[in-house]
């Protein structure tokens, strides 16, 4: 095998998990804060609650994605964990009026 095409594959998963990291984290980030809206409190605290936690999800989804075996199973973890935040923001944007 040639040397570019090694460090490719040498620098593959460190680079996948990176990007798990900064948009897989953001992502879950973001549903964490929108679907704390479907919470049964008053709109200005789900709003709070969202944001704090929103900030919480991050640095877990960032450690986590290193700390898991390969970047597959980072991946498939964001993906599992995102599902149930995306059910829970999609009621809150189906409820909201247009």
């Amino acid at each position: 095998m040639n040397a570019p095409m090694s460090k490719i594959l040498a620098w593959g998963p460190l680079a996948s998990r990176v990007v798990a990291a900064l948009f897989g984290g953001y992502a879950l980030a973001a549903l964490a804060s929108v679907a704390a809206l479907a919470l049964p409190l008053r709109a200005s605290e789900a709003v709070f609650t969202g944001m704090l936690a929103s900030f919480l999800v991050y640095a877990g989804a960032a450690v986590w994605v290193f700390a898991v075996r390969s970047a597959t199973r980072a991946w498939v973890g964001l993906l599992v964990v995102a599902l149930p935040l995306l059910a829970a923001a999609w009621t809150v944007w189906r409820g909201a009026p247009a």
